[in-house]
């Protein structure tokens, strides 16, 4: 790669007006890489033409030890400035570079390539490519068939704009998205789908889900603005308990627990004994999982009453049991053995695995149902 490098550098540098053509290409990469870039020259008695670079440092390099980044950017000036009017095809352009660099690159390339007369025709999944070129350029996605995704005439771009072109990559790749309050639900109801041994587990392992802090109304701009590029996509929100009702919406599936939130669900006595017996056999070994028991039982009573003093009911669907009950519930059980909290709000779905089937309410196993069939009632790609 270096040495063609080096040979289309040097045919830069003796083309018509070589020298300026020269010194706006050294200019970029300088601008670009911090490396300022020696002219080529060519040595007769080798036959060979050498090139090298300074650093920051001013320490001088042969081109060969610059990055991969660096060498791929410098090739592609050069070619635009050696054959201007040229097509290039290139196959994601920005693969060696950090998404700090990634819309820097596309900038100047442009530029290059206005400046030449040149096309560059592009091949990229990089978010920062796409949507700068989502704003400027046509952008055509390879989904099913062939289609543009940058009309300036509808939504799309907007979409495009506002919420990435990943998002509708997802779209298009899934056929169907799941809204949720935050990371922990979705860590919660993949754990409830395999405690039921549910179909949902399937639907979740890989869902296009996006969090949107239990607010209908992110959840359905959203929805909306993917629909205007997929006319068919499928939608599920599942929230914690509003204080209002459900917004209509024909086209998205909107539900919300009738307890304050799904951590709610977990809070029952048995599934907390069970989850201290089997952490204490984990840590201290078989004989140690009673006394774990024990503590946590003693935990349980203490924090109760403490709730019960304040006039609320631990087990209530009312109370918010993530930072009511379950967030002093362990710091108290780990003070009981002198140990940091190993339990967090986003560890609190491990207690699903000791929820008994039997145990499980039932508006859990429905909130699956309704999960499994807007993934089956998804148009996903390719599919006919």
């Amino acid at each position: 790669t270096a040495e063609v490098l080096r040979n289309l550098c040097w045919q830069v540098h003796e083309s018509d007006n070589g020298p300026k053509k020269w010194q706006r290409i050294a200019e970029r990469i300088e601008a670009l890489f911090g490396a300022r870039l020696n002219e080529p020259r060519y040595i007769k008695e080798r036959g060979e033409v050498v090139m090298d670079y300074r650093t920051r440092d001013g320490i001088t390099l042969d081109l060969s030890a610059s990055g991969r980044g660096q060498q791929q950017t410098l090739l592609l000036l050069a070619h635009m400035a050696v054959h201007p009017g040229a097509v290039l095809l290139l196959d994601e352009p920005d693969a060696h570079l950090e998404i700090l660099r990634q819309r820097q690159i596309y900038q100047v390339l442009t530029d290059q390539a206005g400046e030449t007369g040149s096309q560059i025709i592009a091949a990229s999944h990089s978010e920062v490519i796409l949507n700068e070129a989502a704003d400027r350029d046509m952008v055509i996605a390879f989904v099913g068939q062939p289609h543009r995704i940058d009309d300036r005439g509808s939504q799309v771009l907007k979409a495009l704009r506002d919420i990435g072109f990943e998002h509708y990559y997802l779209a298009e790749e899934s056929g169907w998205v799941l809204y949720l309050e935050g990371s922990t639900d979705l860590a919660m109801l993949r754990a409830f789908a395999i405690a039921l041994n549910h179909p949902a587990r399937q639907a979740l392992d890989r869902p296009f889900v996006h969090y949107v802090a239990n607010q209908p109304r992110k959840a359905q701009e959203h929805f909306h603005a993917l629909r205007e590029a997929k006319k068919d996509l499928a939608g599920i929100a599942i929230y914690d308990r509003l204080d209002s009702n459900l917004p209509d919406d024909p086209r998205l599936v909107q539900r919300m627990w009738t307890r304050r939130e799904l951590e709610n669900y977990l809070c029952q006595r048995e599934t907390l004994l069970a989850y201290a017996e089997e952490h204490g056999r984990r840590q201290q070994g078989d004989l140690f999982g009673a006394a774990w028991r024990k503590a946590m039982d003693e935990a349980i009573q203490q924090v109760e009453n403490a709730l019960r003093t304040l006039g609320k009911d631990p087990w209530s669907a009312d109370i918010k049991a993530s930072d009511e009950f379950l967030d002093p519930l362990f710091k108290q059980f780990y003070k009981t053995f002198d140990l940091p909290d190993f339990m967090s709000k986003t560890d609190y779905h491990a207690l699903a695995a000791f929820v008994s089937a039997g145990a499980i309410d039932p508006e859990i196993g429905q909130a699956l149902d309704a999960i499994v069939a807007a993934a089956s009632a998804a148009k996903a790609r390719g599919a006919a």
